[in-house]
């Protein structure tokens, strides 16, 4: 029996504006919505593969999102961590680190802050992606 992680699913304030930025900012194809009569979700999903990230706003309560101390950052692959990270800044996001290329591992990485606080790391292989990591260079984007 094999297991895979299937999707990830976090809350968001405004959904519209949280499917823009995973969409047209970062790239990430928009697969599906839902309505329950909770709360309002949307599907996103590489045409790479890798993990779906599931959007919802909760109907009965506005306001931030708090954040807690659970949850530390999401990871988005890249192809251009450079262009990625000035995409979001354009886009209004915060910036947390600039981008840097490591010495301890072939990557460069770069931290921003979404419209909601998540933390997001940027990462960019520079030698292949580790086994199993979808690669975003290796299709042509659309």
């Amino acid at each position: 029996m094999g297991q895979i992680i299937g999707q990830f699913c976090i809350n968001v304030t405004d959904l519209e504006r949280s499917i823009a930025f995973w969409q047209d900012v970062c790239g990430i194809p928009l697969r599906s919505r839902t309505q329950i009569p909770t709360a309002l979700e949307a599907v996103l999903q590489a045409d790479e593969g890798g993990s779906r990230i599931q959007l919802a706003q909760q109907l009965e309560k506005p306001g931030p999102i708090d954040m807690g101390t659970a949850m530390w950052k999401l990871y988005l692959n890249t192809d251009d961590c450079f262009a990625l990270y000035e995409r979001c800044l354009g886009a209004g996001c915060e910036s947390v680190q600039a981008p840097a290329r490591l010495d301890r591992w072939p990557v460069t990485v770069a931290f921003i802050k979404d419209f909601d606080g998540y933390l997001i790391e940027l990462i960019e292989y520079h030698e292949g992606t580790p086994a199993g990591v979808p690669d975003p260079g290796s299709t042509n984007r659309k």
